[in-house]
């Protein structure tokens, strides 16, 4: 990269989105990881792993119960998006010898997570678009860590996938040193210019969340990073790492203009039967905001006799 590319592009990005947070919160190298307080007894644990410029806050009205043990990702050189909590150390942290802005590097944030954190042993964990293949590679990398872990992908980046034809379009002419002017160009834009192509129909909670994409990340550098780096994960990984799955399910959307459909449903057939496949009626690249009765119910995760 061009030494005048990477000046433009190290340029913090200011936080623009956060909302109050009753928990704790532990820096884990350039990411985090927020642990949300419960008033009743911990019945299941779920761990969600949002997508790219997104931050954890897509999963916090999906999953309200106050039975529910919830830990959030903030991936690598991501804004950690809560009010009112002073982020600490936490005793238990590793260092990362991965490039930050990566998928592995957010992979070996969400195993040292899962090592240490949850307090149930009923445990979901939940990724969203590129979510999906952070917890892939987890898995990879540590797959004794999820023998007996439910897995949610939604409209996942996974082995062998890609983007849409219309993402692919709109990138092939924006260089390196472009991003800094296109990120300010679609910030300035009404949402309603490119929102009703990408994000399908609008609500209250979608409108929140997705009008503040390009200030999730601490810097433009991020944004080229993760994109770059997960299409070349998505080519290389194999399918070969379903086999390290007990059970899950697959989530697609009705439409998706981020991601390739029919790549997405190709990829996941070829995980053996250990996961479900439910292809949904979703207008978006954004099921649990367009509609949380989609999520498979936590129940599932309760032994026989045991549910409710």
């Amino acid at each position: 990269m061009k030494p005048s590319h990477l000046r433009k592009l190290i340029k913090p990005i200011e936080s623009a989105y956060s909302e109050m947070f009753s928990g704790r919160v532990y820096r884990v190298g350039e990411g985090a990881v927020s642990v949300r307080n419960h008033s009743g007894t911990a019945q299941h644990t779920v761990i969600g792993v949002h997508g790219f410029l997104e931050n954890h806050c897509y999963f916090t009205e999906a999953y309200e119960s106050p039975n529910t043990e919830l830990i959030l990702l903030t991936c690598s050189n991501y804004h950690i998006p809560v009010n009112g909590v002073t982020p600490e150390l936490p005793l238990w942290l590793e260092d990362i010898d991965e490039l930050e802005g990566t998928v592995a590097y957010d992979a070996e944030i969400l195993n040292q997570a899962i090592g240490h954190l949850p307090t149930t042993d009923r445990i979901r964990v939940h990724g969203h678009s590129r979510g999906g293949a952070v917890i892939l590679e987890a898995i990879a990398r540590k797959p004794e860590l999820y023998r007996d872990v439910e897995i949610v992908l939604e409209a996942p980046a996974l082995p062998q996938g890609r983007i849409h034809a219309l993402v692919t379009m709109m990138l092939e002419p924006v260089s390196h040193g472009m991003w800094p002017w296109v990120v300010r160009l679609i910030n300035s834009a009404p949402s309603s210019v490119y929102g009703q192509t990408f994000f399908g129909r609008m609500n209250p909670r979608k409108k929140l969340l997705l009008g503040k994409l390009f200030y999730a990340t601490r810097d433009h550098l991020t944004i080229v990073r993760n994109l770059e780096d997960v299409l070349d994960w998505m080519e290389h990984t194999s399918t070969d790492v379903y086999q390290h799955i007990s059970h899950g399910s697959f989530l697609i959307p009705g439409i998706d203009r981020i991601l390739d459909r029919a790549a997405m449903v190709a990829s996941a057939q070829e995980n053996g039967g250990r996961m479900a496949i439910i292809e949904t009626q979703s207008p978006s690249h954004f099921i649990t905001l367009d509609d949380v009765s989609w999520l498979p119910d936590l129940t599932a995760l309760d032994p026989i006799g045991d549910a409710g």
